[in-house]
């Protein structure tokens, strides 16, 4: 007896699969798209265990609202889009908490590296981790307008119309957002990187 194992590629099929109740097949699309919403979200936040946990939130609140999806191709917009309304509900509660207690946010807080084996030799594994850690930081100073832009059009390689279906600006704001944004990264990491 041979077991046939499925591969689909096709988001859009994924998709309709999840709508009529195929669990299996929104797994697959958590193995697919996990990775870039974590980083994305990481990026925003700057905390490894905060990311893990707004990415599974992220993930149950798509799951949940899977049937309002109009047009299954714009599957990885949408997602995104929860995924950032998820990190600011986060950040607007941290925002309010620390203006209710008059505690104010440390840039300097420890971010954890996920080092891997990369055939990196020590020093550079050294340089890789602080550039890592300054990116991290000079993203950090961004408003939030500014970082999302930045990260989603840098990092995850959207559109200026995939960005504007996903924060709801228009194009020309995002235009505006991310030029204002590298001129600050690149006043952060002058000397480090270009932009």
């Amino acid at each position: 007896m041979s077991t046939k194992v499925e591969i689909v590629t096709d988001i859009s099929e994924l998709v309709y699969r999840c709508q009529q109740g195929d669990t299996e097949a929104f797994h697959l699309l958590f193995v697919r798209y996990s990775k870039p919403v974590l980083d994305f979200i990481y990026q925003m936040v700057g905390n490894r265990h905060t990311a893990e946990e707004l990415m599974q939130e992220s993930f149950v609140r798509a799951y949940r609202n899977l049937n309002s999806l109009r047009d299954s191709s714009k599957f990885s917009t949408w997602l995104f889009g929860i995924a950032r309304n998820t990190v600011r509900e986060v950040l607007k509660s941290q925002r309010e908490e620390n203006r209710r207690f008059g505690q104010k946010v440390a840039l300097d807080e420890p971010v954890s590296l996920n080092l891997k084996d990369t055939g990196l030799k020590p020093d550079e594994q050294l340089l890789s981790s602080e550039l890592n850690l300054l990116m991290q930081r000079a993203l950090q100073t961004l408003s939030e307008d500014w970082r999302t832009v930045f990260i989603l059009k840098l990092f995850h390689q959207q559109t200026y119309e995939e960005i504007s279906e996903i924060t709801g600006w228009s194009v020309g704001k995002i235009k505006m957002d991310l030029h204002r944004a590298r001129q600050e990264m690149k006043r952060n990491l002058d000397g480090y990187i270009n932009y």
